[in-house]
């Protein structure tokens, strides 16, 4: 029987992170980090299984060419801290969670063997002592939680030398005992300023000349990250902003400078994307702009939260529009602004309604 590929990167800092921040928006950043990893699987590797904050691939009978395995890791770890960096500089959130992401580190170990396999509910599943080893192999004595460890068995097999050394990596030996068995492997810690890492769109902060058309101000009995989040997480928009048939987001993404949404009313569909603007600091703002209602070209709204103490806070929400021709500026005088104004009022007013049915559940 050929041998198989095991390979299997696995999010470092993982059970550190959920226990110490806000649980749902670490799910939220480890899921979509586990996503942009799958995404990153250029040697079409096959899925095993999800396992926790780790991703077990294989390629059965197939063992991938030194090149190709080094370029299979370099992209792994290359997309994985180009996402990194696009939280940290696009974050909308203050939370721990959000705010932590950025330290987070990844491993990747690789190994080889004959596999063998379980039929469980339709799915194949590898098994057997190989796969054992490779999930031991991340329990090892390497002094960095930032590495690509490939097992000797495997180095020996593609010919990868012990030695290899090039720009991202520089491989040294290492060895661990495991239930008084010795397995062999060696690793390179991984430098992310050594990485050539993906270009990403930095979030819009917009400036305007004149003071917004249409501000409102309300006054919340909550913290102000709190309502920040029920703003801010497009799964509670349905509660407060009412007359929409539904809204289209990504559900495993902390909403962050440039993250979408759709607003869908009427079987139209209204395109929003984060934006920002400068604020006092001390405020928490979160802004959207769009293109598509009638009769403006664009519509841009922040939603400015000043706290004024642990439980209470200042919303106000501030409304700018564009309308380039002269009876799109006339509409908007006579009937548009009176029309949002009103929208407004009773959204900030089912919202307060939210946030104390939310309080009396707690």
């Amino acid at each position: 029987m050929a041998k198989s590929l095991l390979f299997i990167p696995d999010i470092s800092g993982f059970t550190k992170f959920v226990q110490t921040t806000e649980v749902e928006h670490s799910q939220h950043v480890i899921a979509e980090l586990l996503e942009v990893l799958l995404a990153a699987n250029t040697q079409n590797l096959k899925l095993a299984e999800i396992e926790g904050d780790a991703l077990f691939f294989y390629k059965e009978e197939e063992l991938l060419s030194q090149e190709r395995l080094l370029a299979q890791i370099e992209t792994m770890f290359t997309t994985f801290h180009s996402h990194l960096k696009l939280m940290e500089k696009n974050r909308i959130c203050p939370c721990n969670a959000c705010a932590s992401a950025p330290k987070l580190q990844l491993k990747l170990v690789a190994h080889c063997g004959e596999l063998r396999f379980l039929e469980i509910q339709g799915s194949r599943k590898p098994f057997g002592q190989e796969v054992i080893e490779a999930h031991r192999l991340l329990k090892n004595s390497i002094d960095s939680e930032n590495y690509a460890l490939v097992s000797k068995t495997l180095a020996a097999e593609i010919g990868l030398p012990i030695y290899y050394c090039s720009r991202v990596f520089r491989f040294k030996e290492g060895q661990d005992l495991y239930d008084g068995k010795e397995l062999r492997y060696i690793y390179a810690l991984i430098d992310q300023e050594k990485l050539v890492l993906n270009t990403f769109d930095e979030g819009k902060t917009v400036h305007f000349d004149t003071p917004p058309q249409l501000s409102i101000q309300k006054k919340f009995p909550i913290a102000a990250k709190t309502l920040l989040e029920y703003i801010t997480n497009y799964g509670y928009r349905h509660y407060w902003v009412k007359g929409a048939d539904r809204f289209e987001y990504n559900e495993n993404e902390v909403t962050r400078l440039g993250s979408a949404h759709i607003c869908v009313v009427n079987g139209k569909h209204l395109n929003f994307v984060a934006v920002t603007k400068t604020v006092n600091i001390g405020q928490l703002i979160y802004g959207e702009m769009t293109t598509s209602p009638p009769p403006v070209d664009e519509l841009y709204q922040f939603y400015i939260v000043t706290p004024m103490a642990s439980d209470r806070c200042v919303l106000e929400v501030h409304v700018h529009w564009k309308a380039r021709s002269p009876i799109k500026r006339l509409i908007m005088v006579l009937f548009g602004k009176r029309s949002f104004k009103k929208n407004l009022d009773i959204a900030l007013t089912d919202l307060e309604h939210f946030i104390a049915s939310r309080s009396e559940s707690d």
